[in-house]
């Protein structure tokens, strides 16, 4: 699950990043941070991905604004809110009941 959630922690960081960086702030105190609590029943998943973003000190509270609309409408982000298909196809040789299978 780990791997799952901070997909869209990265996708956060590399966009909140761009921001002061284009404005010419310092980006050392920049981080981004992701946690996520999973369902209490069946099937197993997870129900809240939860993203916190550290700013670099010198942002207003419009620049902070529009920080959020940037961090909000990423891809990974309108990906997770739609129906999300997800296909799984296995390929490979089809081994017959009587041989015996060889590791890959």
């Amino acid at each position: 699950m780990e791997l799952f959630v901070v997909s869209p922690a990265t996708c956060v960081a590399h966009y909140a990043r761009g921001f002061p960086e284009r404005r010419h702030l310092d980006v050392e105190c920049l981080g981004a941070t992701v946690g996520f609590t999973m369902a209490d029943d069946r099937p197993a998943r997870v129900v809240s991905v939860r993203l916190r973003v550290t700013v670099p000190p010198g942002l207003g509270s419009a620049e902070l604004t529009a920080l959020g609309a940037v961090v909000d409408h990423r891809t990974v982000h309108n990906t997770l809110r739609q129906s999300l298909q997800v296909t799984v196809e296995f390929y490979g040789t089809t081994v017959p009941s009587t041989a015996t299978a060889t590791p890959c």
